[in-house]
């Protein structure tokens, strides 16, 4: 979690400067940064954390049953049933898929290519338009809809 005794206070955040590649290092330089968490994943993460019964030095925040580091097998196993419990075929999600999921609510929203490019630790535009296209047609749509807007408004 972010620091809390800064001016201005830095929101309860997630750092992202080491990867489960083999050397432990980013993508790229881009990717290593640091994310503000959104209200109800600090709950969910404080919830969790409230529930494990073991001392803060000897877990890590998310375990397999037996307590050790999750690798991919563990997270794809207990992923499959709660995308099942949505309805949806497990054969057809991943965890990946919700990166996905990410940008196209990001776009949705209105947000700009650029800052959902910052977000996802791409180093320009390119990487996130060229595999994310599918879901910013909101943001690629924006500039008819606002001409749309423009020309309707006038006389």
């Amino acid at each position: 979690a972010g620091k809390q005794n800064n001016d201005p206070p830095i929101p309860p955040s997630i750092q992202v400067w080491r990867s489960v590649r083999a050397d432990g290092d980013t993508k790229t330089k881009k990717s290593r940064r640091t994310l503000a968490l959104p209200a109800r994943c600090v709950t969910a993460l404080t919830t969790h954390h409230d529930r494990q019964g073991q001392p803060a030095a000897d877990r890590l925040v998310f375990a397999s049953a037996a307590g050790t580091a999750l690798d991919r097998h563990n997270v794809l196993r207990a992923f499959r049933p709660v995308v099942a419990t949505a309805g949806l075929d497990p054969r057809d999600w991943t965890p990946r898929e919700l990166r996905h999921s990410f940008v196209s609510l990001l776009s949705d929203s209105g947000m700009s290519l650029e800052q959902i490019a910052d977000l996802c630790g791409h180093s320009g535009t390119t990487v996130t338009d060229s595999v994310y296209r599918h879901q910013l047609r909101p943001v690629l749509l924006g500039g008819a809809v606002a001409m749309d807007r423009i020309f309707d408004a006038e006389p």
